[in-house]
């Protein structure tokens, strides 16, 4: 079974490289092509009231796919923005307000978390708590003992899927995380971003406390600018980073008055952005469905590249100079494998030579399984490896 004539344009043109970095940005399926088309189109023929269109539809049908993949009740809790920082920003503007926030974190979030951070740190006006994610097996036991040694938390901030390991943090320890957090009005934030669309989510236990950040140009592969958050009601109502969206409809109600908001996830909207990735989203999830490519076939689908991927490495005796496979568990793994090796960047590179990609981040190797790969690419991959290692 192969899906590569849904990426022709992409992955699967002549001489594309060979692509295992599906954590990082994912190839475009084809249908993503018409849709770009789409909103040339839309923008050429209804000029200013393209709006109208992507405000009646776009964003409501984009809104109800998320909704359906996160088992989330009501798709008015998705705010859209067009990267993960600028949605970090707004949520920090929705505080009480620095100085002095406390937020519990772990030392192995996203880059742009982990910069804003300690760039808040230098001039102290966040006081920050970072949980070591390793050793995995007592994670959660630490990181709820950080959490209740205080009950001043302004925000706690951990990955559904750890970027530089592909660890998943199970949902019964989400579950007992956010569970513990005694201040109601402490912002409990789930990054979903390499969990969405990756693996099965069921945010129904959690939906009304936790807010649930996540994008489209990994797993969704629907390209950059569509990065979402899901809102709970009754948190963050008022940010001080807002724009007009907040308030659409009633622009003159600012004018020497309060500012005031909407009372869905639109309070969190921002101001005009580039909506094509909606349009590519809705394409790709319109065309999973048309498919029957859910979520858990995926999953499986890469589980099962992965597990060739293994075998045909310890069969080969390959090292990877010294590698060690963070986790041989695949049950406890999303959608890559990371290699702990000093040679980490030089494995990277002299693959990229062989036209194949994958990435790193420091002494990590990160190989990342998508459905636009067959077991042959993953023999392609082992061949290079060994040409590189022995």
């Amino acid at each position: 079974m192969t899906y590569k004539q849904h990426f022709s344009r992409s992955t699967g043109r002549q001489g594309a490289p060979l692509h295992f970095a599906a954590h990082s940005h994912h190839p475009w399926p084809d249908v993503t092509h018409e849709a770009q088309q789409e909103y040339w189109h839309d923008s050429a023929n209804l000029l200013d009231r393209k709006w109208s269109k992507i405000f009646a539809e776009t964003i409501p049908q984009a809104q109800a796919h998320i909704a359906r993949q996160l088992s989330l009740a009501d798709p008015n809790t998705i705010a859209f923005a067009p990267n993960t920082h600028i949605l970090l920003q707004r949520l920090l503007s929705a505080t009480h307000g620095l100085p002095k926030h406390n937020i519990l974190t772990t030392d192995s979030e996203f880059h742009s978390f982990t910069r804003q951070m300690a760039r808040l740190e230098e001039d102290e006006l966040v006081n920050v708590v970072r949980v070591p994610v390793e050793p995995f097996a007592s994670f959660k036991q630490r990181f709820m003992a950080e959490l209740k040694a205080r009950d001043d938390w302004d925000i706690v901030w951990l990955s559904h899927v750890l970027f530089n390991s592909g660890q998943i943090v199970a949902a019964s320890d989400l579950d007992d995380i956010v569970a513990a957090i005694e201040d109601k009005s402490t912002f409990a934030v789930i990054d979903g971003y390499h969990a969405f669309m990756a693996i099965p989510v069921d945010l129904s236990n959690l939906g009304s406390r936790i807010f649930y950040i996540a994008g489209g140009y990994k797993y969704a592969m629907a390209g950059e600018g569509v990065c979402f958050m899901h809102c709970p009601k009754g948190y963050g109502e008022r940010p001080r980073d807002t724009g007009w969206f907040a308030e659409f409809g009633s622009l003159e109600k600012a004018r020497g008055k309060q500012v005031g908001y909407a009372t869905d996830a639109s309070r969190f909207a921002g101001a005009t952005f580039d909506p094509s990735g909606l349009y590519r989203f809705n394409a790709v999830m319109n065309w999973l469905r048309g498919t029957k490519l859910d979520v858990e076939f995926m999953h499986a689908y890469c589980k099962a590249l992965q597990r060739a991927f293994i075998e045909q490495l310890d069969a080969s005796r390959l090292s990877l100079n010294g590698q060690k496979l963070v986790s041989r568990d695949l049950t406890t793994l999303g959608r890559f494998l990371t290699f702990r090796t000093p040679d980490a960047a030089h494995i990277d590179e002299e693959l990229s030579k062989q036209s194949i990609v994958v990435d790193h981040r420091d002494d990590r190797l990160r190989i990342g399984f998508g459905i636009y790969q067959n077991e042959g690419d993953v023999t392609r991959l082992v061949d290079a490896c060994r040409r590189i290692l022995t």
